[in-house]
């Protein structure tokens, strides 16, 4: 297998620690892609994945999947022993639920904060932005502010469960754990009075797979 995208970034990173809790980085040959050069929008890339962003993941008879959730099901269900996809219906629902939360309140704001209300990853990248910047840059800032909405409604989840989506680490957690990793890199901050997730970020930061993704 291989798989194509950025060491560090944080979609990346997601499916970096899926590979360290299956125990499958040994299985996988990396394909580094310069996102700040904008190699995943030149045509080479884009024949590999349209859509023009990393991860994806390459199989040995030539399919291609990209989305994490898509490759995270793909690489968790490989070996017929779910760890972080949810092995009942039940838990199926709730981990995917959570998942697409992450996404959508947390991760993907902070995304267009980064890219839009600030200098993202630099002037490589300007010309694939939206032409109207300022009404971008404004946009920007209003999801920065949906992202920390997010770490709240998170933290409120966190209060009365370990974690996100129950009683065990998920994919979900993945996502957030990262979604928190480019919130601080972008610079927007954890509330002071978000102590679960505070306490939840602690924990995660401590799990193998997370101290040494692969």
């Amino acid at each position: 297998m291989k798989i194509y995208d950025i060491p560090g970034f944080p979609n990346p990173l997601r499916i970096r620690i899926v590979l360290a809790e299956k125990q499958l980085a040994s299985q996988v040959e990396f394909v580094k892609v310069d996102l700040p050069a904008a190699e995943h929008k030149q045509a080479a890339f884009l024949k590999i994945n349209p859509t023009g962003t990393v991860p994806v993941l390459e199989l040995d008879d030539g399919t291609r999947i990209a989305e994490c959730t898509a490759i995270t099901e793909y690489l968790d269900n490989l070996d017929g022993d779910p760890i972080l996809t949810g092995k009942t219906a039940r838990d199926k629902g709730v981990i995917h639920m959570m998942q697409k939360r992450a996404e959508s309140e947390l991760i993907d704001p902070v995304g267009i904060y980064f890219h839009h209300a600030t200098a993202g990853l630099g002037d490589a990248l300007r010309e694939y932005k939206h032409p109207q910047w300022t009404a971008r840059a404004e946009w920007g800032k209003l999801q920065g502010e949906k992202a920390v909405a997010g770490m709240r409604y998170f933290d409120s989840v966190l209060e009365a469960q370990p974690y996100v989506a129950g009683d065990a680490f998920s994919m979900a957690d993945i996502t957030v754990w990262a979604g928190l990793l480019f919130a601080h890199f972008a610079r927007i901050d954890v509330p002071d009075d978000c102590n679960a997730l505070r306490a939840w970020k602690e924990r995660v930061d401590g799990r193998a797979s997370v101290v040494n993704p692969a």
